[in-house]
């Protein structure tokens, strides 16, 4: 919650490059693919490292270090070195990435996996929906460079929490243990009903990125929206996260809602919150969109993350959750640069378009998915 209610520059990341440092739309795509390649490096690295020594020390490093990397961008106003910067600042915050998911699978009792996640989400978000709104007034009212040391400050914090608090000497008798364990199954590059889930979550992911680049310039460019009022639309999907994702994943676990099915859900309200974008050009719209994607991201990453934990086999958690995390990180590689490229040669309308039956077709492929696990189940029993 910490690291996240200080989650500040990303989110009005592509406004500050337009307006402040000047970029042109593909300059930002081609900086947003750097962060994207940090993201890939880093969670690669991440997972790997989690597998060897453990999730505490990889986070420990992780918010430490990403936080002095904060700090640091706000001095780098070249565009080479925007792309070296911002890949070095993804490769040290997002190697953390794959080890909180092991540490939830670690602290959650046995088949509360689902609801554990949720309930670090729950943290995330509830510092996500502050984050961006006090960004965007403090945007308003003060300067971008702000955000930048308010972001480190927060992430150091967070080290220091996890330094002082999850006392490693304990956690290394009561859960580390289990990391070192003989390796079971097969790696996940291996198993091809893993794989065609990572497709289907890099391609989800693809277009979920579009909300935290190509978004905020659109509110601001066709419906001349403020920073501060762009703040307090991502607001909501914090806010509404906070409130009603806990119960409603509690509500679903109990009903034992498939979670192939639920990623699939997750996918179609994402489709759809693109889709209603291009129905009318009142701005109140926006909200309607933002509820959509808010709904599907609620639905869909609680019960994708359960899902890749629960196609782990024994001590190879580490590396399917590095795999699955690196999903993200070729969304971010891809997804801006196509989104800002998309909108650069043929404008929002056919962009939202675009991605909507995008997303169907990847809807599509998450059915196939869960008849294929079924079959798997039955060969198994």
């Amino acid at each position: 919650f910490i690291n996240r209610a200080g989650a500040m520059v990303i989110p009005f990341l592509s406004l500050y490059l337009v307006n402040v440092e000047g970029f042109t739309l593909p300059q930002v795509g081609w900086i947003m693919s750097c962060f994207g390649l940090g993201s890939l490096v880093g969670t690669y690295i991440g997972g790997r490292l989690t597998d060897s020594i453990g999730y505490y020390k990889v986070i420990l490093a992780s918010l430490f270090f990403g936080g002095l990397g904060f700090i640091l961008l706000q001095y780098i106003n070249t565009f080479y070195g925007f792309c070296i910067g911002i890949f070095i600042l993804t490769l040290m915050t997002d190697a953390g990435r794959p080890a909180i998911f092991v540490a939830a699978d670690a602290y959650s009792k046995s088949g509360n996996i689902t609801r554990g996640i949720a309930l670090i989400r729950l943290a995330i978000n509830l510092g996500f929906s502050i984050g961006p709104l006090v960004g965007g007034l403090i945007i308003a009212n003060l300067n971008y460079t702000s955000l930048f040391w308010i972001d480190g400050i927060t992430c150091i914090m967070a080290s220091l929490g996890v330094f002082l608090l999850l006392q490693p000497k304990k956690l290394k008798n009561k859960f580390e243990e289990e990391t070192r364990v003989i390796k079971e199954g097969i790696p996940p590059y291996l198993n091809k009903l893993f794989i065609l889930f990572f497709i289907i979550m890099v391609a989800n992911s693809l277009a979920f990125v579009q909300y935290f680049s190509v978004m905020p310039i659109f509110y601001e460019q066709v419906h001349f929206l403020s920073e501060d009022v762009i703040g307090w639309l991502l607001f909501l999907n914090g806010a509404t996260i906070v409130v009603f994702e806990m119960p409603f994943i509690a509500w679903l676990d109990r009903k034992q809602v498939s979670k192939t099915m639920a990623t699939f859900w997750g996918i179609f309200f994402l489709g759809l919150s693109f889709l209603v974008l291009n129905f009318t050009s009142w701005s109140g719209i926006l909200v309607v969109a933002m509820l959509l994607m808010t709904l599907g991201e609620m639905i869909g990453f609680p019960f994708s993350n359960a899902l890749a934990l629960e196609m782990a086999p024994k001590g190879r958690k580490g590396s399917y959750m590095g795999l699955y995390s690196m999903s993200f990180s070729f969304a971010h590689l891809i997804g801006h640069n196509g989104g800002m490229n998309l909108v650069n040669s043929f404008g929002y309308f056919t962009t939202w378009t675009v991605f909507s039956i995008f997303l169907l077709f990847i809807a599509m492929l998450a059915i196939w998915l869960y008849f294929l696990l079924k079959k798997s189940e039955t060969k198994n029993i």
